[in-house]
């Protein structure tokens, strides 16, 4: 049977669903978590708007890769639930995407919040 496609809107509710499904995971919470604070921090020291688009930017890499992650890892224990060295693999591949944007992540924060921060003191 041909399935048909879907509409935007049920496109739209797959999405959503996904994400709530993903806040069900703690690293995605404590992206989320972190970005809540990098905002205020950016809402304190007024930072640019070029800042605040890089912010956003790196805000989207760092979870859109978590929750990636999560559906690879998801994925690989679903396909093979029992301990596998290829499968680790796959999964630590992953999850260094993840540890990979968040070190650039952290290093841009420093360059646009270091300057503000120093000048406190």
């Amino acid at each position: 049977m041909i399935q048909k496609k879907p509409t935007f809107i049920q496109s739209m509710s797959f999405a959503i669903k996904g994400l709530r499904i993903a806040l069900e995971e703690k690293h995605v919470r404590l992206d989320f978590l972190i970005a809540v604070l990098v905002s205020a921090a950016g809402f304190y020291f007024q930072i640019t708007h070029t800042e605040w688009l890089i912010c956003i930017l790196l805000f989207g890499l760092v979870t859109g890769l978590e929750v990636m992650n999560t559906a690879i890892e998801r994925f690989v224990d679903m396909v093979q639930p029992d301990w596998d060295e290829k499968a680790g693999k796959v999964k630590d591949l992953s999850a260094g995407a993840v540890l990979c944007a968040s070190i650039f992540a952290a290093i841009g924060g420093i360059l646009i919040f270091g300057k503000y921060i120093l000048a406190l003191f």
